[in-house]
């Protein structure tokens, strides 16, 4: 049986770039190396081009909302050497928050940046076509945020808490018997008599 690419260990990666780039690493741990946000362009490209690294594909790119800075988090794969090195870079400024696009390194970036402006709002400098990918222009809010149910600007999303946060206490009451009691729907295949498998 074929086996996945191997997670390599952070600490290898960051001496290397530490050496190529000076400055560049600002945290590592086991599974990760954290670069500077104004230089994770530089990092991307190095691993990318640097033979023993090979990371030639980004086969992920995604972010995290950590209350007071943001994570972006590239998951890079070597198909050659088999292998993924994980890159994070910390973005400290959370109401403007910005980063060098790894489009010019990945053209596999392109959807990816879109979906995390989209969702997160971090914008991506240098990005070819940085707009919404999921929700509409001028939609007031970023959903993946942590503080998206009060989005400011004296909007709301009209909800108290997320959908079905509350079993007892429902926002709305769509497909009510399925949620709050467990029923499957009557045309599911397990609770249906005829048919067969």
């Amino acid at each position: 049986m074929a086996r996945g690419p191997r997670q390599l260990l952070a600490q290898p990666v960051a001496d290397a770039l530490q050496s190529a780039l000076p400055g560049i690493v600002t945290a590592v741990t086991d599974e990760w190396v954290e670069v500077a946000s104004d230089r994770v362009d530089e990092a991307l490209r190095w691993l990318h081009d640097a033979p023993a690294w090979d990371a030639a594909q980004l086969s992920n790119l995604t972010s995290v909302d950590r209350h007071t800075h943001f994570e972006v988090v590239y998951h890079l794969q070597s198909l050659d050497l088999n292998h993924q090195i994980v890159v994070k870079a910390r973005v400290a400024d959370h109401e403007n928050p910005v980063l060098p696009s790894a489009y010019p390194v990945y053209k596999g970036a392109l959807l990816q940046e879109r979906e995390v402006y989209d969702l997160m709002g971090i914008r991506f400098q240098g990005h070819p076509d940085l707009r919404r990918l999921l929700l509409w222009e001028g939609y007031p809010g970023f959903p993946l945020r942590k503080d998206f149910l009060g989005i400011g600007h004296g909007q709301t999303t009209g909800l108290q808490r997320f959908p079905f946060e509350d079993k007892a206490a429902p926002d709305r009451m769509i497909n009510a018997g399925n949620i709050i009691t467990g029923e499957r729907h009557s045309g599911d295949a397990a609770h249906t008599g005829g048919g067969h498998h």
